[in-house]
């Protein structure tokens, strides 16, 4: 049985392992090459203690962590699952509870960034009622450099 509760600082080392892993599946060979370099493990670790208000996580019983959802207003910033747990049916529950949440800020219509080459999670967006809204050059710093991704903007109207 999977659950889906707040992240808590002690989940954070572990989103950022799923986080990394994902990333990168997700982005190998569709994002510059510096960007992908700077997204090491080590960056990641860096990166999520400062995002618990902004993450939930999905446990299993045991209390490991499976995937994550990160919304900030009215984006659904990040969602991943880990690949053991992928196919599962585990990645509509996370963004099912990202809509909730960007719902639940006030918002109408929620919005998220999918590279343009990850054709798997944009089917995955369209399935689950997402459109696709255009171009999004999604910049973004890592490793100290400037970079933009090649992005398509989705949206959803969440109330």
């Amino acid at each position: 049985m999977t659950s889906i509760r707040p992240a808590v600082p002690a989940d954070m080392a572990a989103v950022a392992d799923v986080w990394h892993a994902g990333w990168h599946d997700g982005h190998a060979g569709h994002v510059p090459a510096g960007l992908a370099a700077a997204r090491t493990l080590e960056a990641f670790h860096e990166r999520t203690p400062s995002r618990v208000a902004d993450t939930a996580v999905a446990v299993s019983d045991d209390g490991t962590v499976l995937g994550f959802v990160m919304v900030v207003g009215d984006e659904v910033e990040q969602l991943f699952v880990a690949e053991d747990a992928r196919g599962t049916g585990l990645a509509t529950v996370l963004l099912d509870e990202g809509e909730r949440r960007v719902a639940a800020g006030g918002h109408e219509v929620a919005w998220l960034a999918v590279v343009v080459g990850n054709a798997r999670a944009r089917r995955f967006y369209e399935k689950r009622g997402w459109s696709d809204a255009g171009d999004l050059p999604y910049e973004v710093t890592a490793g100290g450099e400037r970079f933009v991704s090649p992005c398509r903007r989705y949206v959803k109207h969440v109330r």
